[in-house]
């Protein structure tokens, strides 16, 4: 397999940057189709941690080109911080090994504002996001307002559309939300300072995309968030901005249908969510506590804490039908480890009547009872362990009873946040 998706099964947060990484390491070409730098992807590399925002984790591969696809929304500021970062750290980007699309939106300071004003106005019915001013950027590039990153070739005809803008979130901060107006001259002073060190990454990537997949090369398309965070097809209205499952992939990476070889799905091995939302297994109490801290289950991009559950089969098997999965990477084994009895859900009941799947889009998933299998848990260690047959018996049962429930053969099972710390069991483009 030569092209290769990889998207998060629940609702984000699922382990996706390990796994990034690892398949990183065969890829020619990382790139990444949809989302904003409020999605981040944690890897560990020789103990050090990166915490990856914009930036497809080929970056920490010399050699692999790493693509923003024309279907992020991109924080210009933003992006010229973390390639400064990763310069700092001895993993430099220059024009040959980042493609940025001309066609990719930026996400600027009055979406922001826009953003944490709308959130705080909203009160306790707030949706949970970051205030990062992903939503504002993608609402303005389906107004057809949205300013892209080919704009900045011709600076003056940007200004003006720029003022125009301005202009006009000004008057929806003041009026509307009650909030300061936003700095305008500052913005395109901002702009034009950081111009320079952003045209030579502008690239037509879709072209590139399909000459490199024409040649032959690996490409890995990486996700970001979660299938259950899809505009579309995710706990809607608590959401991200963009759709997030595989299919996405050719309209925000500018593959043609048909291109794309396998889908990867990433879960952990229990659940978590930010934010706020329906969320059927959620856990509470001590717990809960233990969980968030043992899995250092606090938000990459926020560092908000994250809620956690149990792992949700229902919800995996959605995705898997959803993404079309070849295979799944469990992750965040060894976080179990410990916890006697462990709980799958199986199924749901709602009303009298037992749900194999999600609920009619029409009823909110809150309104399920979720229907737990126990399984015994293990104590023994796994960090070690580099072989399914090595692990507690326990840990393999359960590892097993989850791709059972899914319907989805295992890729990888991850035992500690290492890249070594990993089962290997098939890989995509070994295959």
């Amino acid at each position: 397999m030569k092209t290769v998706a990889l998207v998060g099964v629940q609702w984000g947060d699922e382990g996706k940057g390990k796994i990034a990484d690892l398949l990183a390491a065969q890829a020619d070409v990382v790139a990444r189709f949809q989302g904003g730098n409020n999605a981040a992807h944690t890897v560990v590399r020789d103990g050090q941690k990166f915490v990856l925002r914009l930036v497809p984790a080929g970056a920490l591969h010399p050699g692999t080109v790493c693509v923003i696809g024309n279907g992020t929304v991109v924080d210009p500021f933003a992006l010229l911080g973390e390639l400064e970062a990763l310069d700092r750290r001895g993993y430099p980007l220059d024009r040959g090994l980042l493609r940025l699309s001309a066609e990719a939106h930026m996400v600027l300071p009055y979406h922001q504002e826009i953003d944490r004003a709308r959130e705080a106005r909203l009160g306790r019915r707030a949706i949970g996001t970051t205030g990062f001013g992903i939503g504002p950027a993608y609402e303005d590039k389906m107004a057809r307002c949205g300013v892209r990153f080919g704009e900045l070739v011709n600076f003056a005809a940007l200004r003006r559309k720029l003022e125009r803008n301005i202009e006009e979130k000004n008057r929806y901060l003041k009026a509307v939300l009650k909030a300061p107006k936003t700095a305008g001259d500052q913005l395109i002073a901002r702009l034009r300072a950081a111009r320079p060190k952003l045209l030579p990454y502008l690239c037509e990537t879709g072209a590139f995309m399909e000459e490199a997949r024409a040649q032959g090369k690996r490409i890995l398309l990486e996700g970001a968030h979660g299938t259950m965070l899809d505009l579309d097809h995710g706990t809607y209205p608590f959401v991200t901005s963009s759709n997030c499952v595989a299919g996405a992939a050719f309209a925000g990476g500018g593959l043609a249908p048909g291109s794309l070889e396998a889908v990867l799905g990433v879960s952990k091995a229990y659940a978590t969510r930010v934010g706020a939302g329906p969320f059927p297994t959620e856990i509470k109490g001590g717990l809960a506590r233990l969980l968030r801290r043992e899995g250092e289950e606090f938000g990459s991009a926020t560092g908000r804490p994250r809620r956690v559950g149990w792992f949700d089969a229902p919800l995996a098997r959605y995705a898997a039908r959803l993404n079309g999965l070849w295979a799944l990477a469990l992750t965040k084994l060894d976080v179990l480890t410990g916890i006697n009895p462990l709980r799958i859900c199986v199924a749901y009941e709602l009303k009298g009547a037992r749900l194999s799947g999600l609920p009619s889009p029409g009823i909110a998933l809150e309104k399920v009872r979720p229907l737990y299998e126990e399984l015994p848990g293990w104590s023994e260690k796994i960090g070690e362990a580099r072989r399914l047959e090595v692990l507690p018996a326990n840990a393999r049962r359960y590892v097993e009873r989850i791709a059972e429930l899914s319907g989805v053969s295992l890729a990888f099972v991850s035992v500690g946040p290492q890249p070594e710390q990993t089962i290997v069991l098939q890989s995509p483009f070994d295959s």
